[in-house]
């Protein structure tokens, strides 16, 4: 099994790394355009491979897109940070042209490969992804949901003082501040609803807490998170690879789901060997409904930016 990483930033890095100790791939390579800089990462990282009891051989390259050939998933982490005080948004200029070139060169060297879009606007590069490499629908995938019901169950445990192997929740819609639709109605400890433990205020600042987790790790950091970021992604990568069948919460295209169409934006869905296996309809309430529909207008807009 490989696996490709393109951008060897502290994202890129962390899915590597992640990946890697998980042991379940041959081998991962890390793609960056910084001379040097994927060599230097991998070969830093592969130093930890005896010490952290992993065999998967991590190798860097300097844009050279050959030594990526035959991946089975390839990640796009490509693309400029956020910065305090940015939105996702902000970085669609740049990034898109980014994200083009990148899966391009990657389908060119692994034309049956898997990618798993998370450059930001994630919802809208993997959106662009669709429009302009042609691959199925089910062999492009957008990380955000996996990554921000992460950050929705860390806020539910320390609301609740619970551990977090005892809690569950989602988060669906769009990948960003305004867009995201934390499942609090669905959210659960133990099995048990977690409104049977904590307040509804108290639950209601757990989702705003949640949707402005990534601004909140941007002004602490001066930077994007990465190591959340890298779980996740690795999270997904191991579903697909070992065909686990595993449902996690992902950026799909949507034809009619949901009541949605022609928009990428965050569902479950069944993770498996052929990538996106089945997309899950759970059934929304009314006012879940009007905040899904709200957060598919806001990704709309913005993929009314883009150049296709």
């Amino acid at each position: 099994m490989k696996i490709t990483v393109v951008g060897a930033g502290a994202v890129g890095a962390s899915c590597a790394e992640y990946i890697a100790i998980k042991d379940f791939a041959s081998e991962v390579v890390l793609l960056d355009i910084k001379e040097g800089y994927a060599e230097g990462k991998a070969m830093d990282l592969m130093q930890t491979a005896s010490l952290n009891g992993f065999d998967t051989k991590i190798t860097g390259s300097t844009n050279d897109y050959s030594k990526t050939a035959n991946s089975n998933i390839c990640v796009i982490t490509s693309g400029i940070p956020r910065k305090p005080g940015m939105t996702r948004e902000e970085l669609i200029g740049i990034n898109a042209g980014i994200v083009k070139t990148v899966s391009s060169n990657l389908i060119a060297h692994s034309p049956n490969t898997i990618l798993i879009v998370v450059s930001n606007p994630m919802d809208t590069m993997t959106y662009l992804v669709h429009k302009t490499t042609g691959l199925p629908k089910n062999r492009i995938i957008g990380m955000g949901g996996a990554l921000d019901s992460a950050r929705f169950k860390y806020r539910l445990a320390e609301a609740l003082g619970a551990p977090i192997s005892d809690v569950d929740g989602m988060v669906i819609g769009g990948h960003s501040d305004k867009g995201m639709v934390p499942l609090t109605r669905l959210a659960t400890r133990n099995s048990v609803p977690v409104s049977e433990f904590i307040s509804e205020e108290r639950l209601e600042q757990v989702l705003q807490d949640t949707k402005v987790g990534g601004a909140t790790l941007t002004g602490l950091l001066g930077t994007s998170a990465w190591y959340a970021p890298g779980a996740a992604v690795s999270g997904l990568v191991q579903a697909i690879a070992c065909d686990q069948k595993k449902i996690f919460p992902c950026s799909v295209l949507l034809e009619g789901e949901y009541d949605l169409t022609d928009l990428c934006i965050g569902v479950p869905v069944v993770l498996g060997k052929n990538g996106v296996e089945n997309i899950v309809e759970i059934n929304l309430n009314d006012s879940e409904k009007a905040h899904m529909q709200e957060s598919a207008a806001g990704v709309s807009k913005t993929n009314g930016l883009l150049e296709l």
